[in-house]
């Protein structure tokens, strides 16, 4: 690519005030270690891999960091989302950003969905795939669905450490992220949520977890077997709005499933940078400028024209 060109929806931002509350509670990403990171940092990574923009958000585990601190998550919350917006201003064109809102508290979030959207102008809304344990189409998250979706917002599932033990051994990251993706995206079209809401955009992380692979084991099991009231190919509809990212995702393996799976237009290019090192990106990157089935305009589109349809600001 002999320019920046590509939209990154999944790249992360490190917020100083987040990185202090981390610390302050011994946390991290799900074993995984916070890394430093700095606008210029980004920036260089971006240069060197094609980006042209990033649009930024805070990861796992988000803003909520304890049972009961809403009032703590409501402030941790504005302060990541102005540090956002400032960067955004500072680096126009190169920087935008996903708003943290601090679910599982509704109105809480709600609010400050609203203030970050109108007031910030964030691109949207990043939700962890579970909040404190419950999943994103929990019916007591619907008034911040029906906000988003009064917006026609674009929202950005990032997978959180399920409410279970880490495997020994075994970061968050490597399996259970995966895992997690997905069944919050099952959560969201069988609890009805993707079909009340059509015109909220979510973008799930990965590739989806495995929902590609997936998707017609889920649709025919639950028309057969848990809910006879439920078509198949409603579900598979329902499940076809999602978009996908790319991070850690253009493999041999995967690629494959998620393009036979997602629907025109629906795949967007991820770096997952800076928890994934640079490294990951170039190899991913080359997997997917050697893909023999994608044709330069497909290729054109995953790397950028989806991500322009999302975020019309960024349209050249």
């Amino acid at each position: 690519m002999s320019a920046p060109d590509r939209i990154d929806v999944h790249q992360h931002i490190v917020p100083p005030a987040w990185a202090r509350a981390l610390a302050q509670r011994g946390l991290d990403s799900g074993g995984w270690a916070i890394p430093a990171w700095s606008a210029e940092s980004a920036i260089e990574m971006m240069d060197q891999q094609g980006i042209s923009t990033g649009i930024l958000s805070v990861t796992s585990p988000g803003v909520y960091l304890a049972d009961g601190e809403t009032r703590e998550a409501k402030s941790l919350a504005r302060d990541v989302n102005e540090y956002g917006a400032q960067m955004a201003q500072e680096h126009p064109g190169r920087i935008g950003h996903f708003a943290s809102v601090p679910l599982p508290d509704p109105d809480a979030a709600t609010e400050e969905a609203v203030h970050a959207l109108d007031v910030l102008g964030a691109d949207g809304v990043v939700l962890m795939s579970n909040a404190r344990g419950r999943y994103l189409g929990d019916p007591d998250f619907d008034p911040l669905w029906a906000e988003l979706d009064r917006r026609s917002a674009v929202v950005f599932v990032h997978p959180a450490q399920p409410p279970m033990s880490l495997l020994p051994g075994t970061p968050a990251p490597l399996a259970d992220y995966v895992f997690d993706t997905t069944r919050t995206a099952l959560n969201l079209v069988l609890n009805g949520t993707m079909k009340r809401y059509t015109k909220v955009k979510v973008i799930l992380s990965h590739g989806g977890g495995f929902l590609p692979y997936a998707a017609y084991r889920f649709s025919g099991l639950t028309a057969t077997v848990v809910d006879r009231s439920q078509n198949p190919d409603d579900i598979i509809r329902d499940l076809k709005r999602f978009y996908f990212d790319t991070a850690l995702s253009a493999s041999p393996s995967a690629l494959p499933a998620l393009l036979a799976f997602a629907e025109p237009g629906h795949i967007l290019y991820g770096s997952d940078w800076p928890f994934a090192p640079k490294e990951a990106g170039t190899y991913y990157n080359q997997y997917l400028e050697a893909y023999p089935d994608l044709s330069p305009a497909q290729m054109h589109a995953i790397n950028r024209a989806n991500a322009e349809a999302l975020f019309p600001r960024l349209q050249r």
